[in-house]
């Protein structure tokens, strides 16, 4: 393999895997293959504009629908492991973590809660809601604030997805009652109104934060992810905003090692770091700041 299995060696810009000359004279294409052609970026399409369809009609075998058996549904997992989270990707870091890799983290956080926290909380239901929450991305892909698509659009678009995944794979597994399951625990998450989802979000940006610090010192320094420290701001929950200090005191101890000052100070004091247009950004993706009202999120800016 020409990169290294290293995190540096992942950061590395990386181009398509090319066809591989055989000793017969035979070209071989790559064993995993991109979901969908070079080509064709379903952000790129109007609002209203994209369906799974889009996605499933360039799958070289789409997974058999109407099936008894979760065999199909269990093959369509397989573009979490290889979809990777775009966010990195502008920073040269192609080769990064994949939407799988980012949920299976979750999940294993959720289960290291503070008792304190733990106690008010349906644990077990956290840790399903952190294998899911972002399941839709499989064929929805992985959306991030700078790629244009609306948070009504974004929401369309993974809620068709998880109808298919949910009622198109596992509609008549065991009668459908699993797929009902992931597909409400989908929800909550969305909703964002229970104890438990906010705590899944919150967790969301604790991985977020862990990620940002792995990648800068598997650089060696030479690269400041500083943009996204701001997440740490909009955790909710005194327990995870204790994680979230001790990762940024450790990534700023890091820095001062190597005598420099990065980027995202600012912004995780609450000072206008980001420019107005990504902030602009930012709060259309995830929302206004919101207020807790008893450890429940409430949106106030209505």
């Amino acid at each position: 393999m020409a990169d290294s299995l290293s995190l540096d060696g992942l950061i590395e810009t990386t181009s398509h895997p090319q066809e591989q000359p055989q000793q017969n004279g035979t070209t071989t294409s790559p064993t995993l293959a991109s979901p969908l052609p070079p080509t064709t970026k379903p952000t790129q399409l109007p609002d209203g504009e994209w369906t799974p369809e889009t996605v499933l009609s360039t799958l070289p075998e789409r997974p058999v629908t109407d099936s008894s058996s979760p065999v199909p549904f269990f093959h369509a997992l397989t573009l979490l492991k290889t979809t990777p989270r775009e966010g990195w990707r502008r920073f040269g870091i192609h080769a990064g973590e994949s939407i799988a890799d980012h949920m299976y983290r979750m999940s294993i956080i959720t289960l290291l809660c503070p008792p304190s926290l733990a106690a008010t909380l349906d644990i077990p239901r956290c840790t399903r809601m952190a294998l899911v929450h972002d399941m839709a991305e499989a064929l929805v892909g992985d959306i991030t604030p700078i790629d244009g698509v609306s948070k009504p659009e974004k929401s369309r678009r993974e809620g068709e997805t998880m109808d298919y995944l949910c009622e198109g794979l596992l509609g008549r597994v065991g009668g459908g009652v699993a797929g009902e399951a992931v597909r409400s625990v989908w929800q909550e998450y969305e909703d964002g109104v229970t104890r438990e989802s906010v705590f899944v979000h919150d967790v969301d940006k604790v991985e977020l934060l862990l990620q940002m610090v792995e990648y800068e010192k598997a650089k060696g320094g030479e690269l400041d992810l500083g943009e996204f420290a701001w997440v740490a701001k909009r955790i909710v929950m005194p327990e995870v905003k204790e994680w979230a200090e001790e990762i940024l005191a450790e990534r700023k101890k890091f820095w001062e090692g190597k005598d420099q000052v990065p980027g995202g100070i600012k912004s995780v004091n609450g000072e206008a770091e980001l420019s107005e247009e990504r902030k602009a950004q930012q709060d259309e993706y995830y929302g206004e700041d919101k207020v807790v009202n008893g450890g429940v999120a409430v949106d106030d800016t209505n």
